[in-house]
């Protein structure tokens, strides 16, 4: 492993989907949470 060299923009195209597919639901789900957790605060603090 350690003798191998990485060589720039060889991820494959699905991988490179896939990931941006997982980033993108992750930041919309944390949103929504931070968004609910906000609105509970309002109700709840206020």
């Amino acid at each position: 492993m350690a003798s191998e060299q990485h060589q720039m923009g060889t991820m494959d195209i699905s991988q490179h989907k896939a990931a941006w597919a997982g980033f993108m639901k992750m930041t919309t789900w944390g949103s929504a949470a931070l968004i609910v957790l906000l609105i509970l605060m309002a109700i709840f603090l206020l």
